[in-house]
């Protein structure tokens, strides 16, 4: 009995093996199958159990929902697209997708609801420009311009006193998709948003900071993780001079490849640490796994489709993806934010001509070796016994 056990451990053991191995070299895909699970979540209150855990949690997981098809929407299932994007849409603009934001900030609701609002919008728009729709876009695009246009600072308020440069990044990049779907009208506010932005960098990183006084825009805490990979994701659409110049300072001080093997994305800066909260999550040597997920998709705007790649498939293997014939969930299904999130990411398309690449095609080895150790670990440990055994006869 004792004999059999082993066996079929070392099978199960070599089986996971194996699997992984599968994983990190086989093909991403699944987006609509990842969707679907979305979906199914979102009916039965995911959205509702996200808000529980940090404050724009319910908006969040609807709008990374809306927009991951609109991005699919661009090749195919059109019509579907355009119709889970426009559900997401009416769920921001109900009472729960309002619920957190003041809505006597300029932009009302805030430039947080405002700009992944109009941007979703926008998206939708561009794949369906039904008239009614296009007169909303029109009339946001401008309340978020004259927001910006009035304001001494380009890091508009989310909350009442509070500003995060990445949401107005959103904002801005808004803008942008309005004047290449539309008759342009914000290339000025778009050009005064990035001079200023240049102005208010991070002192010790040279990116845009993660947080900043309200009234002037001056940093008040340095670049993080967690709202770099957003903001290089955005940061192509608004100016791509600009944007290239930031990501590749990003990939330098924050891409990483703990304990030597596959690439992440570290929630403070290379040679800096600093607590987690609920925009990182917890920091395992530091790496932020939400930073980590978005960056796939930063990569992809940028064009660095060597390390959106070596994200993505790193992710297949220590994601533990799960299968069904019609859905596809990560990490056991027990974060659907999370699967939002990536989702979002891997259907990011690509915009710009591709960087210097930063993960060669040998950064599979050092995990290889590791998986090929542990699918035949167990057969080699089984058999020393009976070697001894033998050498004692």
């Amino acid at each position: 009995m004792g004999r059999l056990v082993r066996i079929v451990v070392a099978g199960v053991v070599s089986a996971l093996a194996l699997s992984g191995l599968i994983r990190l070299y086989a093909p991403v895909s699944g987006a609509e199958r990842q969707l679907a699970f979305i979906r199914a979540e979102l009916d039965r209150g995911a959205g509702e159990a996200a808000q529980g855990m940090f404050p724009e949690g319910y908006f969040f997981l609807h709008a990374l929902y809306g927009l991951a098809w609109v991005d699919v929407g661009r090749h195919h299932r059109r019509a579907e697209a355009v119709r889970e994007a426009r559900w997401a849409l009416a769920r921001l603009d109900g009472p729960q997708g309002t619920a957190p934001f003041s809505e006597g900030l300029s932009p009302r609701f805030g430039v947080f609801h405002a700009g992944w609002t109009n941007r979703l919008l926008g998206g939708i728009v561009g794949l369906d420009p039904d008239p009614a729709l296009v007169e909303r876009f029109e009339a946001d695009a401008r309340a978020i311009a004259a927001a910006f246009d009035g304001s001494a600072s380009p890091f508009l308020p989310a909350y009442p006193g509070q500003s995060w440069p990445v949401d107005s990044a959103v904002a801005v990049a808004s803008l942008r998709l309005h004047d290449e779907l539309l008759t342009p009208a914000f290339g000025a506010t778009v050009q005064r948003w990035v001079a200023a932005a240049r102005q208010r960098l991070d002192p010790a990183t040279g990116l845009l900071p993660h947080v900043t006084d309200p009234a002037s825009g001056e940093p008040l805490q340095g670049a993080r993780g967690s709202s770099q990979s957003v903001i290089q994701r955005f940061l192509p659409e608004i100016d791509q001079e600009f944007a290239r110049e930031q990501y590749l300072r990003f990939r330098e001080l924050f891409v990483g490849r703990p304990l030597g093997l596959g690439p992440a994305v570290r929630e403070y800066p290379k040679g800096t640490d600093g607590p987690g909260d609920v925009d990182s999550g917890p920091l395992p040597l530091g790496v932020s796994l939400s930073a980590t997920v978005v960056t796939i998709g930063a990569a992809r705007a940028e064009g660095d489709d060597s390390l959106a790649s070596a994200l993505a498939h790193y992710g297949e293997l220590a994601g533990v993806p799960m299968q069904t014939p019609g859905t596809k969930r990560y990490a056991f299904g027990l974060l659907p934010i999370g699967d939002a999130f990536l989702v979002w990411a891997q259907t990011a398309p690509a915009r710009a001509e591709a960087p210097p690449a930063v993960a060669g095609p040998l950064w599979r080895v050092p995990l290889t070796v590791l998986l090929l150790l542990a699918g035949a670990g167990p057969w080699l440990r089984w058999r020393k016994p009976k070697r001894r055994q033998q050498l004692g006869e």
